[in-house]
């Protein structure tokens, strides 16, 4: 088998994620799934301005981390543009550096409208948080289920999910119970007690995995056949796995589709390359997405130019309009620059997959 040309030039992607820590599952599949594709693209000889680097720094979770690690990525390591941040806390303290350097921040895992609203350069390529309570209100709300109760954090964030739960179950004429937790916390007694006095048909949880386990958990073991469905944010497969025998019954919003989904062209063509890459474990919904962001972020790379630089990629972006990557579609407009908006209902298995 003849060997992919090497080229001179690098094109270093930056990328700050949680490699380690509690939601480490979640910063590694990320990282992964972006991995897979770009060694596609460089095994097939690269990109004509050369080969791509993700170079990925471990924040632990941590926003001061964050920010360190972007002030790196930018100045030292000279990313061409930055990608795949593991939430909107973790967005946020990299927004200074990117407005001051003027580079793409492509495809941070949050549909919070927070980092929306941050500045042009922030790209996102999956839906908001708000098409997900919409579709998960709507489900439930139609079946004759509206009592339901939020799990949700205590910041602007997890506020904001909350009141889009309000304003969607307005229509049915009901309106949610708020149980609001610490951000990098366990549940407490006091939480538990929360949610089981409002009594709820459905609790819809807005957290990572970890407290969304430790909720389930307490309620499977108090024998409470409450019916639980989470936002996307809580990464399917890593909730899934924290959850074990738990799981069954639990329903989560997902943003692509499930990786078990061949007939969609991206999925086969992601799946082709994660065993291409090594990977033994089966591609999680996470790896996924990362995969998808990745294969986008090299189409506007693609179409930069001879010279790909933090401008002309930013211009590229901007101007790509209706990309179809395979059965999953994002749309940029230099003045809009959300492309994504796919949304469904999965139930989670306690292998791990995921089932529409």
């Amino acid at each position: 088998m003849a060997t992919a040309p090497v080229l001179a030039q690098d094109i270093v992607i930056g990328q700050s994620a949680p490699l380690t820590g509690s939601n480490a599952g979640l910063g590694n599949d990320i990282r992964n799934g972006a991995l897979a594709y770009f060694q596609k693209v460089n095994d097939a000889g690269g990109l004509p301005q050369g080969r791509i680097k993700l170079v990925t720094l471990d924040d632990r979770n941590d926003t001061k981390l964050s920010g360190e690690n972007t002030e790196k990525l930018v100045n030292d390591h000279r990313a061409v543009a930055l990608f795949g941040y593991a939430s909107s806390t973790l967005s946020i303290p990299a927004m200074p550096t990117v407005k001051e350097h003027k580079l793409a921040f492509f495809a941070p895992f949050t549909g919070a409208d927070t980092i929306r609203k941050q500045n042009e350069y922030v790209y996102t390529v999956r839906a908001t948080y708000e098409d997900e309570i919409g579709k998960i209100v709507n489900f439930w709300g139609s079946l004759g289920t509206s009592k339901i109760t939020v799990l949700h954090y205590d910041d602007t964030v997890g506020k904001q999910n909350f009141e889009t739960v309000a304003r969607g179950l307005k229509k049915f004429g009901s309106t949610p119970v708020s149980v609001a937790i610490k951000r990098n916390a366990e549940i407490t007694d006091a939480n538990f007690k929360d949610v089981v006095d409002s009594d709820p048909n459905v609790l819809l949880v807005t957290t990572l995995s970890a407290p969304a386990a430790q909720m389930v958990k307490k309620l499977r073991a108090a024998n409470r056949a409450t019916i639980v469905t989470s936002l996307s944010f809580a990464g399917a497969g890593q909730l899934s796995k924290a959850l074990g025998s738990d799981v069954t019954g639990v329903s989560v919003a997902i943003t692509v589709p499930s990786p078990r989904s061949h007939s969609v062209p991206v999925v086969k063509e992601c799946n082709d390359a994660w065993q291409a890459a090594g990977q033994k474990e089966a591609m999680s919904v996470t790896a996924l997405e990362g995969c998808i962001a990745a294969k986008v972020l090299v189409e506007g790379m693609k179409r930069a130019g001879k010279d790909l630089t933090r401008a002309s990629l930013h211009r590229s972006l901007s101007a790509l309009g209706r990309f179809d990557a395979g059965g999953y579609v994002v749309d940029f407009k230099p003045n809009f620059h959300h492309g994504g908006s796919f949304v469904t209902m999965a139930l989670l298995r306690p292998n791990g997959e995921v089932r529409e």
